[in-house]
């Protein structure tokens, strides 16, 4: 077998994956400023750049990680079960942040690129990029949006929610655990929810509650828009 022939094997993809993001962590654990999904990134795509290899060929490795998203995201109901009865007690003040949160990210971005003067189909694009990805694309496409750029948008709001939004809310004196966790949970989604799990079990259950509860209610709220398009257009 040939070098290039096993650096698109399956097998490398996966290993050369998981080694990469156990490289990052440590670098984030010396330096939190770091954020391991960046970090781990770098290497992977100068791999695929200095060899050629197309992205098809790496993520045929890569699909076989992917599909551990889904019990990784299942088990995030874990804290949530244990913190049931403290969840329960602040549901509605929560949902009321949820639902203010969903409204300013998606008017904030969504308006932010209309204003800069980015087509239609692109402001879209950005409104539903504070939701998990499955969402954020069937919400991009019933706004008429791109799914590409809403990817790479849902990506980057939670890598930054990841890296800087508990030390921006602390700096701004949120440290309550509660008001953490829903305040990342609906502007940073998953990525933002597995960047808490280390911090407090209470964060990470409030963040998997509002990610949850954000993609709910962003979804309505995009039906009620996409309603309105068609309706000016007519």
């Amino acid at each position: 077998m040939s070098v290039l022939a096993a650096l698109r094997h399956p097998v490398f993809s996966i290993a050369f994956t998981v080694v990469c993001y156990a490289v990052a962590l440590a670098l984030h654990r010396r330096w939190r400023w770091v954020p391991p999904i960046v970090a781990a990134s770098v290497p992977i795509v100068t791999l695929l750049l200095a060899a050629r290899i197309p992205y098809a060929d790496y993520n045929r490795g890569g699909n076989l990680l992917t599909w551990w998203l889904g019990p990784a995201t299942v088990a995030l109901a874990v804290p949530m079960y244990r913190n049931g009865r403290r969840l329960k007690r602040s549901l509605p003040r929560l949902l009321l942040v949820v639902f203010a949160g969903a409204v300013v990210g998606m008017t904030t971005a969504g308006g932010t690129a209309w204003l800069l003067g980015a087509p239609i189909a692109v402001a879209m694009s950005a409104v539903p990029k504070s939701v998990t990805t499955p969402i954020a694309v069937e919400v991009a496409r019933e706004l008429g949006g791109i799914p590409q750029i809403t990817v790479a948008l849902v990506i980057l709001a939670g890598v930054l929610g990841a890296t800087f939004g508990p030390a921006i809310l602390a700096i701004f004196r949120v440290r309550e655990d509660r008001s953490v966790g829903v305040a990342i949970g609906s502007a940073s989604h998953g990525i933002g929810t597995a960047s808490l799990v280390r911090r407090s079990e209470l964060q990470s259950a409030v963040s998997s509650w509002a990610m949850a509860a954000s993609g709910v209610v962003t979804s309505l709220l995009a039906a009620a828009l996409a309603l309105l398009l068609r309706h000016a257009k007519l």
